[in-house]
């Protein structure tokens, strides 16, 4: 849901922990830190990795031979037909027949 006309933003606990790990391993412990703890908006959610959807994830990646990780992500988007996965991964293409996802130009 929208408030003030301004997008929610959701992130899967999974996925913040792959971002962590990619801006540590190229920018230094240091600097790394520093950049993620400051990246994303105050009002962002980061959204447990419960079993459920720990399970759907799962399901997702023997299913769909989508990346575990990347089953939270979509299973974000799952959870209400008002949100929209945003990615420039083009790899969610296996999974766009079950959510609203917006690909976003790679250049």
């Amino acid at each position: 849901m929208c408030i003030d006309h301004r997008a929610e933003i959701y992130i899967s606990a999974i996925q913040w922990g792959e971002v962590a790990g990619k801006l540590r391993e190229r920018l230094g412990p240091a600097s790394g830190t520093s950049v993620i703890t400051n990246l994303l908006p105050s009002d962002a959610e980061i959204v447990a990795a419960t079993a459920p959807r720990a399970i759907q994830a799962a399901t997702l990646r023997v299913d769909r031979s989508l990346a575990y990780a990347d089953g939270f992500a979509i299973g974000l988007a799952l959870e209400s037909t008002d949100r929209v996965l945003v990615t420039a991964d083009y790899g969610f293409k296996a999974v766009e027949d079950l959510a609203k996802i917006e690909f976003l130009s790679t250049k």
